[in-house]
């Protein structure tokens, strides 16, 4: 158990910043899913400027190593450009 008021404190935030880092991240795999899932051209356009914004984000924050969001987004990218487009 903690000794000194600044690591009860320290505990306090880690466990705050813990909460926060599975929610943004749990956030980001979905949508990294959804994005792969998808099959419309014009949705996957749309939805890929933002969901690489947020996997930037994670990596600035040291929320996911920033190799694994370089790696993300390559895929991401490969299949955007792999889609073809709706008649």
């Amino acid at each position: 158990m903690a000794n000194h008021k600044s690591s009860e404190k320290r505990i306090r935030s880690t466990e705050t910043k813990k909460v926060q880092n599975r929610y943004q991240a749990k956030t980001v795999r979905n949508a990294v899913k959804k994005l792969r899932s998808t099959e419309e051209k014009e949705e996957v356009v749309k939805s890929l400027p933002e969901v690489i914004s947020n996997l930037d984000k994670l990596a600035k924050k040291s929320v996911i190593h920033k190799n694994k969001a370089a790696n993300l987004k390559s895929k991401m990218m490969r299949k955007a450009n792999s889609v073809t487009p709706e008649k």
